[in-house]
This record gives structure tokens, sequence and C-alpha cells, in this order.
């Protein structure tokens, strides 16, 4: 009860009205932002948040291309060394100057056992400090596309993460967090005044930023609001100028109304499904003994009993772009190469039947509630659709907050079937093989996000030599036979690439980018 009633104080002491001239800008999303640590969870909303706050080496512009931000520049030595020139006069928000021992600290931390972000570093990069603001990054092979995913490997305060007790990161599940968890101290253009995870956090613009200020904002605070219709009805009354995301039902009305508007765009995050092949026993299932996921034949059965038309119809309502691979056609070239395997009962029962399950089989399906749009309602159209098969499935969804805790390396990925989204960081297919297709241990050592633990030793030959290989037309001859691989083995189930969908105040004009990142410190508010 004390939790509540601070909850509706703080809630009420956020929509009181600001002074005059300030413009306070105030969003809301359906999931919490729970722990503040730059290297605990990869996932777009969170790092979306963090990097208004926290910085990488490098960032992306409105149009998601690579940029300098805390390195001002950087040079190829030679093939297998870069040198990044970290820009001078940079402080943290506790004024302690940026150097280069904040860089390999931070590299260091990421990479730790307990960090969500190893994976964006090149497991053979050795990192050299120059002098104070130099730093080399060698590594044992090339690798064209070293810096591709920096500008999210953000910069912790070396001095600051001792202090606070913060030497490690903290691990992905979000209880019992750290106290320095719920803090932050980074070198971006906005500084963490308030934050009570699950209820809000308020922003300030941090006066020493390095940067160009582009935004007009005086104050920011992010709400968690997880029912989509006080959502909507805050976004309609003026209570909140954005929202994240639009029920797909209500566009049209947010779209109709005198205050408010919806941004409607392609992003790049590919929803999937990745089914438990590791195991020699499913977790949530009446099979005992073996795991039928562990043949590709029942994996391709439950693929091709999944009517994704029906899904992009009904519950997405045209928005979805049904997927043949895991990334989007947008970062592929060569993606029309690829087909879905075709939508056939039939043909999924023929293959059950072939498996030695002529009569299905009972398993559970974990999905969150809260993270990726409908996602519950398609964990539930799946079952119904897996049930014309003989498959019975147990729908189990909750908030993210808790499920990717779970059902990740931190819950010793604690499911049967669960459902995931990814989007490259880096736009390029070798964070999909890295970080989701190649092969992982029961520690998560490998491609960590590879929930299923789905393994091609092939796919893994191919992920080393994808990382060096400079000729364009041989990368990707070799990115096209691991999209082979996983498609003929069934190792995943991709579903779509959904749609953006913002709701804001026409008050406010602030770029959507197709990753999906709420990036606030690019927003102007009108009066």
């Amino acid at each position: 009860m004390k939790r509540a009633v601070q909850t509706i104080i703080l809630l009420l002491a956020l929509t009181l009205p600001s002074h005059a001239g300030a413009k306070s800008f105030k969003y809301a999303f359906q999931g919490d932002l729970n722990s503040l640590d730059p290297h605990a969870l990869n996932e777009a909303f969170t790092l979306g948040a963090l990097g208004n706050v926290f910085e990488g080496l490098t960032k992306r512009d409105r149009a998601l291309k690579i940029v300098p931000s805390l390195a001002e520049r950087w040079d190829i030595i030679e093939p297998t060394r870069w040198r990044f020139h970290l820009r001078k006069g940079v402080t943290f928000h506790g004024g302690e100057p940026l150097t280069a021992d904040d860089v390999i600290f931070s590299f260091a931390r990421a990479r730790d056992p307990a960090s969500n972000m190893r994976n964006k570093i090149d497991v053979s990069a050795a990192l050299t400090k120059i002098d104070d603001h130099t730093i080399d990054i060698t590594t044992i092979a090339p690798n064209p596309i070293l810096n591709a995913e920096f500008d999210t490997l953000y910069i912790l305060s070396k001095r600051w993460a001792e202090a606070n007790g913060a030497q490690r990161a903290q691990a992905t599940a979000t209880t019992n967090l750290n106290p320095w968890a719920l803090k932050a101290n980074g070198t971006g253009p906005f500084t963490i005044e308030l934050h009570q995870p699950g209820v809000a956090t308020r922003f300030k613009p941090f006066p020493k930023w390095w940067g160009k200020v582009e935004h007009n904002l005086t104050e920011v605070t992010f709400q968690t609001i997880k029912s989509d219709t006080t959502r909507v009805a805050a976004l309609l009354s003026g209570e909140i100028d954005m929202m994240e995301p639009v029920p797909l039902q209500d566009i049209d009305r947010l779209n109709a109304h005198p205050t408010t508007r919806v941004l409607v765009g392609k992003e790049l995050r590919t929803i999937f499904l990745n089914l438990d092949s590791a195991r020699d026993e499913l977790r949530y299932s009446n099979i005992k003994g073996k795991n039928p996921f562990k043949d590709p034949r029942v994996r391709k059965a439950l693929y091709q009993a999944i009517d994704i038309a029906a899904i992009n119809q009904k519950i997405m309502r045209g928005t979805a772009t049904p997927s043949a691979l895991m990334i989007s056609p947008l970062l592929f070239e060569r993606a029309g190469e690829f087909k879905r395997h075709p939508y056939d009962v039939t043909a999924a029962k023929k293959g059950l039947t072939d498996a030695g399950y002529p009569t299905g089989f009972d398993v559970r399906l974990d999905c969150p509630n809260d993270r990726y749009v409908n996602d519950e309602a398609i964990c539930k159209a799946i079952a119904a659709m897996w049930a014309r098969i003989g498959v019975n499935v147990q729908v189990f969804a909750e908030p993210k907050a808790k499920y990717f805790g779970r059902v990740g390396v931190a819950g010793s990925f604690d499911h049967s079937i669960a459902m995931l989204g990814w989007t490259p960081g880096s736009s390029d297919s070798l964070n999909v093989i890295s970080n989701v297709l190649a092969c992982r241990d029961d520690k998560g050592a490998g491609a960590i996000n590879n929930i299923g633990g789905y393994c091609s030793k092939r796919i893994d030959a191919l992920r080393d030599l994808i990382r060096s290989e400079t000729d364009k037309a041989k990368r990707n001859d070799m990115i096209a036979e691991v999209y082979r691989i996983v498609h003929d083995e069934v190792g995943f189930i991709p579903l779509h690439q959904q749609s953006l969908a913002w709701g804001v105040s026409k008050k406010i004009t602030i770029p959507q980018r197709a990753d999906n990142q709420i990036l606030f410190y690019w927003a102007q508010k009108s009066d």
C-alpha cells in the first residue's frame, strides 16, 4: 500500500504545470526502465533511453549513419589496428574528465560475463592506451566493421564506478538491483535527476555537455504506463506528449484528433520464436526423456502450421512485413532470394508424424506482454494454430522486466519456446549471426541471445570468416549461406518485422529512427 501511495503522489507531481517558459517533455512506454547500468541489457528501448545520458565512441545520425561522438575521429593504421582520438574537454556529469582509462575500463566491463553487451566488441580486440586521449584497438584479423556497434557501447566513468562499487555490470535479471544500478553518470546531453523503476524517470539537460544542443527541452519525464487504454487517454488529454507503441486499432483515432498524430514507419526489428533445441529434455512439455525440438522435422512442422498472413491481417492490421529471414530485408541486399516455408497444415501434420509425434504433444510458449506490438496476442494466435496439428500450447506471458531475465542467460534460459525481437545494432548481418544465430553454451558464452540454443558448427566457422572478409561479394556469399542453413534446418521461426507507431502531440517534433530508439535530445516542443 505504501508503494502504491508513493506512486500516485509521484505521478500527480509529474503532471503539475511547469514554470513559465519551460519546455517539459513527457513520454510513456508500455514497459519499465529498470537498471540504469549501460552494460546490463542489449534492448532497443533501454539503449535509447540511456543513450540520452551515456555516449559511445561513435553515434548514429538520424539516418543511422555512423558519425563521431566521444571519439572525434579514427584512423585505420593498418588492417588489424584502428586508432581512436578522444574528444578533449569532455566531462562526465559528476565532473570527471573523460580519458582513455574510462574507455578501456568500459570496454573491459562490457566484456564481463554479467554484461549483455559483450558481443558488441570483436572477441580478439585488444585496447592499448597511447596517451590520455588516444587508444589503439588491435584485432587478430581485419574487421571492416569494428566500430559499427560502438554507438551503444556506452562509456562509464572509471573513477565513479570504483567509488560506487560498480566495477562489474548488473546482471540482466532486474530483481534486487544493486543501488548503483539506480544511478547514472554519463557524458551525454541529459542527466538523470530522479529514477524509480516501474514508475518514472526524470531527465534534465546537462549544461556542460560538449556537443551542439539541438533540442529546446528543459525537462523530460518518462513514465511506465502498461495499459494501452490509459496511454492513449493520457496522450489525448495532454498529460503526456508522446507514447509508444500506439495500439494499432487507435491509429486512425489519434490521427483524427486535433492535438495528436501518429508517426508510422518501418522498423528494423525482426520478431521470431526460439525453440529449445539444446536440452536433452524440454522443461515444459509432456514429452519425457527426449527433446522433440532437436528434430528439424518438428521445427519445420511448427513453422508451417503458422498462418503468418492471418496474423498480419487480423492482429497486426496489415502493418507488419512477414519475414523469411532473421534480419530485415532492408539490411541484406540478397534477402529476395529467400522465401518463407509455406503455410501448410497437412504438411505440418505429416512432419510431426514422420518425426514420431502423430498425435502431437504439450508444450509451453513464453512471451512478453509489454515489449513488442501485440506480443501476447500473437502468441495466443500461434497457440491456436498449433492446436490444429495436435500441439497443445500453454501461453505464459509476463512483463519484460521479468521475462528477459528469466528466458535469457541470467535465468539459465528458462523456457521451451520463447518469443524474441532483434534489431542489429550495427545494421549488419554479422550482428545477428554473432548475437543470435551462432552457438552458445549453457553459460551464454558465444551467441548470448541465442536463447533456444540452436547450434551449427558451420555457422560458427562462417561467422569467423565473415568478421574479417573485406570483399563484399564474398562476404555476402557467406552471409547468404548462414541464412540458408538456418532456413533449411529451421533453427528459428522468423515471424515478421513490425512497424513503428509513435503517438505524439502536434506540439512535438522528433525524428523516428528505424531502430526505434527514442532520442529526445533531438526533440523540439512548440508553444
